[in-house]
């Protein structure tokens, strides 16, 4: 693991839903954070040389034998250490405390009392503040410098600390919106304990990560595959800006893009960055390719391997190519780090250029490895980039070619592209866009009778669907006013031939899935 060039503090994770969310909290205080796994050994810790470890919480309980525990030679290192639920059991029973399952589990809104107005992890924080509980073990009794300086109603030890050894701990979750003044609590752990330098910015990002990118490109190529998508959009702006023409990007138009999509990469791109720019129109190899077929699972595998078939193409065209481009991002990182904390490499399914021929080797190039989706989005206003790339919705690597559910034919992609057009343009002109996390049409394999200028139709249905996210895993259906609904359903059967009826999609996932495909 590489050694942070800034202030970092450490989040050791025990299998905890939020631990990303504790990284992304410490990260608005422009202080660095790393997620790790719990078994990270306290030498590698002494080598990072963190100014602060946070402990996360996790599903297990600390009085089952074998469950988590993190080195003990970290209590010996004389570095500040904040335990969450889970992560405040194992610093207590590590050190001599008890903890037990209460007759009563807490899940929920709670209110904190302080016992101590000398804290310096309660700094600022107002009597009886609002906290999130999710907890079935509490702690009994503590041991050694320990003090009890918060209680709940519910949960007596709600916050402890020893405020020599600078060990403190936290029942309940301040990381989540939840515990509105969690914000404040981490910030007086990270800022006020730690003392750690707010010396994170996306501009210091971004000069280390041209300095970085340069030293290990030296003079030779990058290759770049270019969708359009938030992403791929990012990637190739950072590193354009750090190499210039040494960069080659590879858009590959498979006509299942949304409207005018095509338009937009090659005028932001090659017209405007300036870009060395390869467009590869391959529309006519995928609809070939697609023809007769309506199973959801084959679709995305002909679409994946044509893609490939293009993109190795247009890199051997290319010429002598040493690195590739990805926009691996941090969340990704987290999810392939193995138990021994060794970092994976491979390239995830997920990503466009996954399963290249063995011959085409290339070195990873992953600038964004270290960031969020959220400081992706910050980084590309930074470098230029316009809102209507940054701040797009999330789109399915296959594209249109899983939202035309049932055969893929030009006809139904040309309706498609319509509706979906129509539906965006109406949730941006009711300001809605930035609400939702992702909003997308479906065209429908059914057909129903409507009544259109007087006469019958029996023309094609077409589904719309929005939901409010923070990360995908799960997905509410967006409440839109229904004058929204209105006007959009009204203008899409005006203006769009072939469709005459307008349905909305209200199914949150679970049990349903955000694309249709």
């Amino acid at each position: 693991m590489e050694v942070p060039k800034h202030d970092t503090i450490l989040v050791l994770d025990f299998g905890a839903q939020y631990s990303q969310l504790i990284a992304r909290r410490v990260r608005e205080q422009h202080v660095y954070s790393q997620i790790v796994p719990y078994t990270i050994s306290a030498d590698e810790v002494a080598r990072i040389a963190p100014k602060g470890l946070i402990f996360s919480g996790g599903p297990a309980s600390v009085r089952t034998e074998g469950s988590p525990r993190p080195d003990a030679k970290l209590f010996d290192l004389g570095i500040p250490i904040l335990g969450i639920c889970y992560g405040l059991q194992v610093l207590s029973v590590m050190n001599g405390g008890e903890v037990e399952r209460p007759h009563q589990k807490e899940y929920g809104f709670a209110h904190l009392s302080i016992k101590d107005n000398r804290s310096e992890l309660l700094a600022g924080l107002s009597e009886r503040s609002q906290v999130w509980m999710s907890h079935g073990d509490a702690v009994k009794s503590l041991s050694g410098n320990f003090l009890c300086t918060g209680s709940t109603e519910n949960c007596t030890y709600a916050v402890v600390e020893d405020p020599k050894k600078k060990w403190y701990g936290v029942q309940f979750h301040p990381e989540v919106v939840h515990s509105p003044e969690g914000s404040r609590l981490l910030a007086n752990f990270v800022r006020t304990i730690c003392k750690a330098n707010a010396d994170w910015s996306m501009e210091s990002f971004i000069e280390s990560q041209i300095a970085s990118i340069r030293e290990t490109v030296g003079g030779r190529q990058v290759l770049c595959g270019l969708s359009g998508g938030v992403d791929s959009s990012v990637v190739a702006a950072l590193i354009h800006r750090a190499i210039g023409d040494q960069l080659v990007c590879v858009f590959v138009n498979n006509g299942l893009l949304r409207k005018g999509e095509s338009d937009l990469v090659l005028s932001v791109f090659r017209d405007h960055f300036k870009i060395r720019l390869r467009y590869a129109d391959a529309r006519r190899l995928f609809l070939d390719a697609l023809k007769g077929v309506t199973d959801p699972e084959r679709k995305r595998k002909i679409i994946g391997k044509v893609f490939i078939d293009v993109f190795e193409m247009e890199a051997r065209a290319a010429g002598a190519i040493d690195f590739l481009a990805q926009g691996t991002l941090y969340p990704d990182v987290i999810e392939s780090i193995s138990p021994s904390g060794g970092p994976s490499v491979t390239i995830k399914s997920h990503h466009n250029v996954g399963g290249l021929p063995e011959d085409l080797r290339f070195t990873l190039l992953e600038p964004l490895r270290e960031l969020f989706k959220d400081e992706v989005r910050q980084l590309g206003r930074e470098l230029g980039l316009p809102d209507e790339i940054v701040n797009r919705h999330p789109f399915p690597g296959p594209g249109l070619g899983v939202r035309c559910v049932g055969e893929v034919t030009q006809e139904r992609l040309d309706t498609l592209r319509e509706v979906d057009a129509i539906f965006i343009d109406e949730i941006r002109k009711a300001g809605l866009y930035g609400d939702i996390w992702q909003a997308l049409a479906c065209l429908l394999p059914v057909k129903s009778v409507g009544v259109q200028g007087d006469e019958r139709t029996y023309e094609e249905v077409c589904s719309l669907r929005a939901v409010t996210s923070e990360d995908a895993m799960t997905a509410d259906w967006y409440r839109f006013p229904p004058d929204v609904l209105a006007r959009a359903s009204a203008r899409i059967c005006n203006e769009v031939p072939g469709v005459n009826r307008v349905l909305y999609d209200v199914t949150s996932k679970p049990p349903g899935t955000i694309e249709w495909e």
